[in-house]
């Protein structure tokens, strides 16, 4: 395990990491804001400058690159859109490697995928000696400021470690399911419920409707029952109110995820009809222009299908 102690820093007398962070986009921006209430100092980098401003205005340093952001810090995160991004946010002609880092590990809090993840991290090993590990997320920007996510790690226990106090202050659960690339595999994990969860409580919220009930009481109606649990509470009252706005997720990211899924169950030699027909649904409505909207929003592909005399939920 690399040794941080001597990069250790005092703030609001409790031992800090000095931060490198990048992607600063809905989730990174809120897990920003998290690190610096508790206490850390964050240097920043995102591609569009908007966003870093707000996390600047609030006391993080902006950095011109990631390779900045290497330098500077003692750990690195990153929060971006996909391998692509990951891939050159770290080796690409600005990467941390062009640094070279004062960094000697870097947590990825992107959405990827598991064997990119490995070979990267063999990579990263190779030519800036810097440890790597996964810790994809789940529960959004209201809970990454709450210091409430879930964390699915991955990579060498000792690696990780060394990052359980700074997932003590971004989540309530942080799980270490084995090597490099398990916090990825555990992600794609999750995506497949939530995508197919998404879908399902749309079709339901559409029930609902259909049959005269009033669908925003349904989640009180289930509580306590079989059906309950968190998307039916979040997801299906903005489905059931059509309130989507200011998005907690988009809709290019879930589809982009569920691809991920199918990728995998090919790899894995698995027929997923369910993620199948999930995907067909957000590529729809990615298509008819939803791919910025909240993720809830994908009953739109039902109310613009239905409108038009189509059927939304035929073959994929």
């Amino acid at each position: 395990m690399h040794n941080y102690d001597s990069h250790k820093y005092e703030s609001r007398g409790v031992q800090k990491v000095r931060i490198g962070w990048i992607g600063v986009g809905l989730l990174g921006e809120a897990m920003v804001e998290r690190l610096l209430a508790s206490g850390h100092h964050v240097v920043a980098w995102n591609r569009e400058p908007e966003s870093l401003a707000r996390v600047a205005a609030k006391g993080a340093v902006p950095a011109s690159s990631p390779a900045e952001v290497g330098r500077a810090a003692e750990v690195v995160c990153l929060c971006v859109l996909d391998t692509a991004a990951v891939e050159d946010v770290v080796f690409g002609p600005q990467g941390i490697v062009q640094g070279p880092p004062r960094a000697r590990i870097l947590v990825d809090h992107s959405t990827t995928m598991p064997e990119p993840t490995a070979r990267m991290a063999a990579r990263l090993a190779a030519e800036a000696g810097m440890a790597w590990v996964d810790a994809p997320v789940s529960g959004g920007p209201g809970f990454a400021r709450e210091g409430r996510l879930t964390l699915m790690v991955g990579g060498d226990e000792a690696e990780v470690d060394g990052v359980r106090a700074l997932f003590g202050d971004l989540a309530a659960n942080a799980t270490h399911l084995g090597p490099i690339g398990a916090g990825q595999m555990a992600k794609v994990i999750n995506q497949a419920i939530c995508g197919v969860g998404y879908v399902m409580l749309a079709e339901a919220v559409r029930l609902a409707e259909a049959s005269g009930l009033d669908a925003s009481r349904i989640p009180a109606a289930l509580a306590g029952g079989h059906a309950d649990g968190v998307l039916l509470r979040y997801a299906f009252p903005k489905m059931a109110m059509r309130d989507f706005d200011p998005p907690a997720s988009l809709v290019r990211q879930m589809l982009k995820d569920l691809r991920n899924v199918e990728s995998e169950a090919r790899r894995l030699a698995l027929c997923l009809p369910l993620v199948e027909v999930a995907a067909a649904r957000f590529q729809a409505y990615y298509d008819a222009g939803g791919a910025l909207r909240e993720t809830a929003s994908v009953i739109c592909v039902y109310d613009d299908a239905e409108a038009g005399g189509q059927d939304a939920a035929g073959p994929a």
